[in-house]
């Protein structure tokens, strides 16, 4: 479709300077003006001709008919105009003829270009704190920055995924702490990051107490969790070789997860890797007159910029995020020369990026406007706020596993000799949790209700790979696929799956300008919607003559295709058969 609204944007240009050779509008221009109307009634494409009107010093009525003259026959049916739009009806012959033969000779392929071809994006997601476990509220930095890696991939980019740990911090020191009082060596190997986890929970609420229980805070183990973390940071030995071995046991974790999603990564460079990185941008700050005293702590003045000031050394001489993110960018800009740095995190840390940000700028580094900071909202379960330190947490894994098992049940009960049935409920069941997280805009806030997110009726993950493994049945019964006669197809369920498929490459250049993946999910329902209308108003296989069975087997091959591209975009797999 992109490539017949560029088409129509350029002579709708012409006929304009023909009209009001003073008044040229760029074919650009126009080409952002055309809208799908909401009705498929009305046409395909329409034009309207309000903004043209004070340009051209016509009514948008008259300069509709006006334009409309300049058309013909050939990609357009009709060309018809309703008030003060020019509304566009495409031709079935031509729509078959372009976008069903160009899905079916490009495959998978099909939607992708180079623009970015040799340009480098980098992109730092996931990225959870090590000794604590993987739950819902890493869900969002994680299949969000990996749909946006796997989106600029598709438009040619070269894309290096970081995976920035949070390997280092006064976390530590209590749990060192904590596994001294009370942890062993056999608990931890047993039961791995589960017992980091409940060591690091008892700890918080020691140091914490509890009012309501009279019982109060510990001051004591909080100075001797300060002074385990001191102590690693002056280098000891056995500290840095437990915080090794609790780096080592949370990344075989993680592993799993990221198996079941489906993701790796280029680099796990974590904090820690950054420690002997800062004092030089810290240096350069002073040398640039940036750096402030305030109550002793070193600053970075942002009032001019309408922001609080940026913390750079603490009142002790110890380094801050800021710091530690500042030179992790020099890093990777020396690193990989990236042409644009993206960072998918919390909304709750816009003010961190947009302050760290200009510190960069300010710093004198011309790549500043290459960093890209991509926020999401916050996760909350049943409305309740999420708290590692309190283990008020739903885990990943736990999801998933509820999730999976769900999956099981009803294909033993509904497809019991199905082949690799683990493997497809493992797919189908994590998909359906990633679905439900990317159906929403990123931006908003997600009170992730657990019933809603295992429910796979309606507009959700199963719902959509159960489609496609529709048209895998269908392609598999048929045997071949065959370019149809540009006529073949006709019926309004025919073309508008055409039309919706036509859309794909257009729907991935929005999901990227916006940075949101949730405008592939919108995509892929819309697929859905259309092909099962398609599927239940069009026989298929017994078309009542081969002309037009062949022309529908290559529209479901052409579903086949894009929706499967789609689902690989948003990090859902596949499974041919469900």
């Amino acid at each position: 479709m992109q490539k017949l609204k560029a088409a129509l944007a350029s002579s709708l240009a012409e006929e304009i300077k023909a009209i009001a050779p003073d008044s040229a509008i760029a074919s650009e221009e126009l080409y952002d003006m055309l809208e799908y109307p909401p009705d498929a009634k009305m046409g395909d494409l329409a034009l309207p001709c309000f903004k043209l009107s004070r340009t051209l010093r016509m009514a948008p009525p008259a300069i509709a008919a006006k334009l409309a003259e300049g058309f013909g026959a050939g990609e357009y049916a009709t060309v018809d105009t309703a008030g003060g739009y020019l509304n566009f009806t495409i031709n079935p012959a031509y729509l078959t003829g372009t976008v069903l033969g160009e899905i079916l000779e490009k495959k998978e392929n099909y939607g992708k270009s180079d623009i970015g071809a040799g340009k480098e994006v980098v992109l730092d997601y996931s990225s959870p704190n090590v000794a604590k476990p993987f739950h819902i509220g890493h869900l969002g930095t994680t299949v969000i920055g990996h749909s946006l890696k796997l989106l600029h991939e598709f438009r040619g980019y070269h894309c290096t995924g970081i995976n920035y740990l949070g390997d280092w911090g006064t976390q530590f020191g209590k749990l060192i702490a904590a596994y001294r009082m009370w942890g062993s060596k056999e608990a931890v190997e047993e039961r791995g990051i589960d017992e980091l986890v409940d060591l690091y929970v008892r700890v918080n609420n020691e140091i914490s107490g509890n009012e309501e229980k009279g019982i109060a805070p510990n001051t004591a183990l909080a100075d001797e969790a300060r002074n385990e973390f001191r102590k690693m940071e002056q280098g000891d030995e056995e500290n840095l070789a437990l915080w090794k071995w609790f780096i080592e046991i949370s990344l075989k974790e993680y592993e799993k997860t990221y198996s079941q999603l489906g993701i790796t990564f280029d680099s796990y460079k974590g904090e820690s890797f950054y420690t002997d990185k800062m004092p030089a941008q810290v240096e350069l700050l002073r040398e640039k007159g940036l750096l402030k005293l305030d109550d002793g702590a070193s600053i970075v003045d942002l009032e001019a910029y309408k922001m609080p000031p940026c913390l750079i050394l603490k009142r002790d001489g110890s380094t801050l995020y800021p710091t530690r993110d500042i030179a992790a960018a020099v890093y990777r800009k020396n690193t990989y020369n990236f042409d644009k740095a993206i960072y998918v995190t919390s909304a709750g840390q816009s003010l961190h990026f947009a302050q760290w940000f200009k510190v960069v700028e300010l710093m004198g580094y011309d790549w500043h406007d290459q960093l890209v900071h991509v926020p999401y909202g916050t996760v909350s379960i049943n409305g309740a706020k999420l708290a590692t330190r309190t283990g008020n947490v739903i885990l990943l894994k736990d999801l998933f596993g509820m999730a999976i098992e769900k999956v099981a049940d009803i294909m033993n009960e509904k497809n019991p000799n199905l082949e690799n049935k683990d493997a497809v409920a493992e797919a189908v069941g994590v998909g359906a949790i990633i679905f439900y997280y990317l159906s929403n805009n990123r931006i908003k806030d997600i009170n992730f209700m657990l019933e809603d997110a295992l429910s796979f009726e309606g507009n959700t993950g199963p719902y959509a790979q159960y489609t496609y493994a529709r048209t895998c049945s269908i392609l598999e019964r048929a045997g071949s696929v065959e370019m149809p006669a540009a006529d073949a197809l006709k019926t309004d369920e025919e073309l508008n799956l055409l039309k919706v498929l036509s859309q794909f490459s257009e729907r991935v250049d929005n999901a990227l300008k916006d940075y949101e993946p949730s405008t592939v999910t919108r995509f892929i329902l819309d697929v859905c919607a259309a092909f099962n209308s398609f599927y239940h108003e069009c026989p298929i296989l017994s078309s009542e003559d081969e002309n037009t069975k062949a022309a529908r087997v290559a529209l479901t091959a052409a579903t086949n295709y894009v929706l499967g591209s789609a689902l690989h975009l948003i990090c859902i797999k596949t499974p041919e058969k469900i």
